[in-house]
């Protein structure tokens, strides 16, 4: 099996976990606790670090001098490579979309400040400006690396087979059984690792993942073949059973990177009481898809849920106006 020796250090870990007893009493619902990958260190944190460790290591070993990758405005992977790409030496080109934005605030500002060069795809697909870039600096003389949305493939999925190792640790330390954990998922990369780790560890936790942007049927297939290549990339010996992918896409609202009152008030409750932060994007839309699944009763009182935060608290900032009335 693929071991942990084909990565970087770029994070600190293992993220805490911990318990939210003040929102579980809120809710009259299920125990609830949190995997704070928020808490990763590298550019503020983020789920990304985990996988920039492989995918970074990678480039490297490949001797690229450049990293490239494409994201929202906003993006939280975007932040995170072009840290890890200012750590490792490496230049980073971030292919955003779509124009740029009258203010310079969050994660665009975090961007600049770790040096990355940006792109601005206007009505371009992502993908095609991406490979267009890599050829200019390929005439260049440099060697660029490209990294897709998310960092979502085989290489950096597997960060989060070891996160299911660490999450699994720590509860068989701590003596907690855990019977769901709930996840933001995008790209679908974060939710494959998990899948393949529960697999591999033979861990009955069932992992919901609180789609974002796509529906359930896409992002499940998705999520499904990346499953199966992050476990052929790890040399596991694994079939994933297809009904443990578990995409919900209730709470898509008005699509990517919309705050609705759901996602704001998901903020609120966990900023007052608790003292965390969620993001508007990712974060901020899965937890007000679990709240409303528990306020639903489709969990047992009895059970524990696991909700993995994500990261991704920076792009607050970019939201402000949106996030509290104007008299606050």
């Amino acid at each position: 099996m693929n071991d942990k020796k084909n990565r970087v250090s770029l994070g600190h870990f293992p993220t805490p976990l911990h318990d939210l007893p003040r929102l579980s009493r809120a809710l009259g619902g299920p125990r609830l606790l949190i995997k704070r990958d928020d808490l990763t260190g590298l550019a503020v944190g983020g789920n990304k670090v985990r996988k920039l460790e492989f995918l970074i290591a990678d480039a490297l070993a490949q001797q690229a001098d450049t990293v490239i990758t494409a994201g929202a405005v906003q993006s939280n992977h975007a932040r995170q490579t072009a840290a890890a790409a200012a750590r490792c030496g490496l230049r980073c080109i971030l292919v955003l979309s779509p124009m740029a934005p009258a203010a310079v605030t969050g994660n665009l500002l975090l961007d600049r400040l770790f040096g990355a060069h940006v792109r601005w795809t206007g009505d371009r697909d992502s993908y095609e400006l991406m490979q267009e870039v890599a050829a200019e600096e390929r005439a260049a003389g440099r060697k660029p690396y490209l990294i897709p949305v998310g960092g979502s493939n085989a290489i950096g999925a597997s960060g989060y087979y070891w996160a299911m190792d660490e999450a699994v640790r720590q509860s068989l330390e701590s003596g907690l059984r855990i019977d769901h954990m709930v996840v933001a998922s995008g790209s679908g990369g974060t939710q494959a690792g998990l899948i393949v780790g529960a697999h591999a560890l033979h861990v009955q936790t069932r992992i919901l993942g609180v789609s974002v942007s796509r529906t359930a049927a896409d992002l499940y297939e998705s999520i499904l073949a990346l499953a199966q290549l992050t476990a052929s990339h790890l040399n596991l010996r694994l079939t994933i059973d297809p009904s443990s992918v578990l995409v919900e896409d209730r709470y898509l609202g008005k699509g990517y990177g919309v705050l609705g009152e759901a996602e704001r008030e998901a903020i609120h409750l966990l900023a007052r009481y608790e003292g965390v932060l969620l993001d508007p994007v990712y974060t901020g839309r899965a937890m007000a898809g679990l709240i409303d699944l528990i306020r639903r009763g489709e969990f047992s009182r009895e059970e524990t849920i696991l909700f993995w935060h994500t990261g991704g608290t920076p792009a607050l900032y970019a939201y402000a106006h949106e996030l509290l009335p104007a008299s606050s």
